[in-house]
C-alpha cells in the first residue's frame, strides 16, 4: 500500500461528473478572462463569509501582495508576521520594499504569540499579517487589539485555513482583508493556481480589483502600476463545484484527525492541539517529535509519505538573513522546525490508513 501527502485523484473521481460539465461549459461559452464563472464564484465566497466583498486573483501569494498594495504598505514600513510559514508571507512584504519583522509563534499552535508583537512595533510599523498556519486560527481577539491601538492593519493569511472559524467568526472576516490560495492541495483547492481577497471596505476591493487587472478599472486608461493576476475562469468554475461541499471536506479532515489522535500513542510525539474556541480544519496534520527524522525514515520504508513544513524557518532563510543580525534567535520556532512532521491528510483518507500510519509511528521507537 502507498499512501501520499494528498491524493487528488479520489476527490476528482467523486466530483467528476459535475467538474467536467463545468469545465465543459467554460470551453462552449469560450469567456476565459473574468467570465462569470468568476464573478459567480466571488460572490458566493463572499456570501459563505458573509462579507459584501471577494475578488478573485492569479494565486494565493498575489492576493498577500496587492492586499499590502491596497494597505498602502511601500518601501521603508515594516509588516510584522510569522517566521514559521511559507516564505510567500514574508516574500511579498520585500517585494514591495517593505521589511518583513518576524515574530516568535506559540509551539502549541504554530502561530503568532499575541503577548510578543508589541515589542515588534516602531515608528515604520504599518500592518501585521498572523498566519492560521496548518488550518488552525491565529489567535485574532489580541492581534486584533494591538492593532487597533497602534493604527495598524491586520491582513490574514488563510492560505491553509479556507473555512476555519476562530469564536464562531470565520478566519479572513477579522481582520481588514482575508487572504486565500487555491492551490490544488489546499482544503479548497483548483487544478492549478488560484487565489482570493475578502472584505467589507469598498475601497479596498476596488483597489484590488483595479490592481489585478494591470492598474485599470476603466479600459485602456491605467491609474496606477499594477498586475496581470486574475483568477482563470476554468480554475473558478471548477472552485464553485468544490465549495459546495467544502464544509463537509473539511468535517472529514476534523474526523481523520481525531482518528490519528486516538491511534497515535507514542509518548514521544506530541499530537497537534485545538486552542479552546477554535475550529482547526487540518489543512495540515503535523506532529512535533525529537526523533522526527527516524519517524519519517519508517514511513518512507512502508511507501507513507510526509513531509517537514518547515524545516527553515524565515529568518534564517539566506534571502532575509541579510536584513538581520545573524544572532537573532525565535528559539520556539526553531525548535518547530527542528521536530515537526506532516502526516497525510486528507478528506478520503480512510481508517485502515489511519491506523497503519500509527502503528508505524507507534513501533518506530
Amino acid at each position: 500500500m502507498t499512501i501520499p501527502m494528498v491524493d487528488l485523484k479520489r476527490q476528482y473521481r467523486t466530483l467528476k461528473t459535475e467538474i467536467d460539465a463545468a469545465v465543459s461549459d467554460v470551453l462552449e461559452q469560450t469567456q476565459f478572462i473574468l467570465g462569470p464563472n468568476v464573478s459567480l464564484f466571488e460572490q458566493e465566497v463572499a456570501a459563505y463569509h458573509q462579507l459584501p466583498y471577494a475578488i478573485g486573483v492569479a494565486n494565493g501569494t498575489d492576493a498577500l501582495l496587492l492586499a499590502l498594495r491596497a494597505c498602502g504598505i511601500k518601501s521603508g514600513d515594516e509588516v510584522i508576521t510569522s517566521p514559521f510559514t511559507f516564505i510567500a508571507t514574508a516574500e511579498v512584504i520585500a517585494q514591495l520594499g517593505a521589511t518583513p519583522v518576524f515574530a516568535d509563534i506559540c509551539p502549541n499552535t504554530f502561530n503568532l504569540d499575541p503577548s510578543l508583537l508589541a515589542e515588534k512595533i516602531t515608528s515604520r510599523t504599518k500592518a501585521i499579517i498572523p498566519v492560521h498556519l496548518f488550518g488552525h486560527p491565529a489567535d485574532m481577539d489580541p492581534i486584533m487589539k494591538i492593532a487597533a491601538k497602534n493604527d495598524l492593519r491586520v491582513i490574514e493569511d488563510c492560505a491553509q485555513a479556507f473555512g476555519a472559524k476562530y469564536k464562531t467568526q470565520l478566519v479572513g472576516t477579522i481582520g481588514d482583508m482575508g487572504c486565500f490560495s487555491f492551490f490544488p492541495s489546499k482544503n479548497l483547492g483548483g487544478y492549478g493556481d488560484g487565489g482570493m481577497v475578502i472584505t467589507k471596505s469598498e475601497s479596498v476591493a476596488g483597489h484590488i480589483k483595479m490592481l489585478r487587472n494591470h492598474g485599470s478599472s476603466q479600459r485602456y486608461h491605467h491609474s496606477e502600476v499594477g498586475y496581470n493576476s486574475r483568477l482563470d475562469e476554468i480554475q473558478a468554475a471548477i472552485l464553485r463545484v468544490k465549495l459546495k461541499y467544502i464544509d463537509q471536506f473539511n468535517a472529514a479532515r476534523r474526523k481523520n484527525a481525531a482518528a490519528y489522535c486516538a491511534a497515535i500513542n507514542q509518548q514521544n510525539v506530541i499530537l497537534p492541539s485545538v486552542a479552546e474556541g477554535c475550529e482547526h480544519v487540518f489543512h495540515q496534520f503535523t506532529i512535533r517529535s525529537p526523533r522526527r527524522e527516524a519517524i519519517a525514515h519508517a514511513l518512507t520504508e512502508k511507501n507513507i509519505a510526509s513531509a517537514v513544513y518547515y524545516p527553515v524557518p524565515l529568518h534564517q532563510q539566506e534571502v532575509f538573513m541579510k536584513l538581520y543580525n545573524s544572532s537573532i534567535k525565535l528559539p520556539l520556532s526553531e525548535a518547530c522546525a527542528r521536530e515537526v512532521l506532516s502526516l497525510p491528510m486528507f478528506p478520503e483518507l480512510d481508517g485502515d490508513e489511519i491506523q497503519l500510519i500509527a502503528d508505524v509511528i507507534n513501533h518506530t521507537f
